[in-house]
């Protein structure tokens, strides 16, 4: 069996142990790298210290370090960090799984410009149950797409930077979509005060921040006597390595383009 040689950026954190461990554990994957920025605990250890299960790959700052032999990098870190990644990957025909939120246009950007020389799955969310959630909300924007309001809430733990989340937004887009709108032009983000009226053309976010919830998501379509709601809850982070190892698999035999979760899962369309 040829295994898929991957590098997990971040390999100190919360995120990058699951993965460590996720791949040290499914027969067609193997750990060929591992990042950390300069100065983390984990740079010069082994990247399975934490468990006890040495893996014979020691944490790297450089990233000719910890890229050396990798076809892929999975990388859920920041923004900033993604993005130095990004060029490296693109220079060296890398193949990236991106799960880092927090992006603006420009970032965005880059992300497209990136996966005309590699192939990238870019995705604020990558557990199949948040993906096949996502077509569930395309369906039911079209069926209610007159006379219910539409709410978003999603809740995470106390250490989230960003707000509301990638897949809470992620969300707003596949609803915008479905009805036809501009998800810039109908947000409404925050409320406070005499806001008046709701007006029935906007989505509506509220966002929950404490201890340790791995992520909760809400989509609330609330009508004249009777409201819908489709939710998905995550209680572990499992789930999204195992769809980060999916989107590797996917992009085995692809030499360039952009690609979501969406694709992987063959949901498109």
């Amino acid at each position: 069996m040829n295994q898929l040689s991957i590098a997990v950026a971040g390999a100190s954190g919360r995120m990058g142990r699951i993965l460590v461990e996720a791949i040290a554990e499914a027969p067609d994957t193997v750990l060929a790298g591992a990042l950390d920025v300069a100065g983390s605990p984990g740079v010069g250890t082994d990247a399975g210290a934490f468990s006890g299960q040495p893996t014979g790959v020691t944490i790297a700052s450089k990233l000719a370090d910890g890229l050396a032999t990798a076809r892929f990098l999975i990388d859920f870190t920041r923004p900033e960090g993604t993005l130095r990644h990004l060029a490296y990957c693109a220079e060296h025909g890398i193949k990236m799984i991106i799960g880092t939120t927090g992006f603006d246009e420009a970032g965005k950007a880059a992300i497209r410009a990136a996966a005309e020389k590699t192939a990238i799955m870019f995705a604020p969310n990558m557990s199949v149950g948040v993906n096949v959630t996502l077509k569930l909300l395309e369906l039911a924007a079209k069926s209610l797409s007159e006379g219910y309001d539409i709410e978003i809430v999603e809740a995470h733990h106390r250490h989230k930077v960003d707000a509301p989340s990638g897949t809470a937004l992620q969300m707003g887009e596949v609803i915008a979509d479905a009805l036809g709108r501009d998800l810039k032009q109908c947000a409404i983000y925050g409320r406070e005060g005499v806001t008046g009226a709701r007006d029935p053309s906007t989505i509506g976010f509220a966002t929950i921040r404490g201890g340790d919830i791995v992520g909760d998501h809400t989509v609330l379509f609330a009508g004249i006597g009777e409201r819908i709601e489709i939710s998905h809850k995550s209680s572990s982070r499992a789930t999204y390595a195992q769809g980060a190892l999916r989107a590797a698999r996917f992009l085995a035999d692809k030499p360039s383009g952009l690609y979501d979760m969406q694709d992987v899962l063959a949901l498109r369309g």
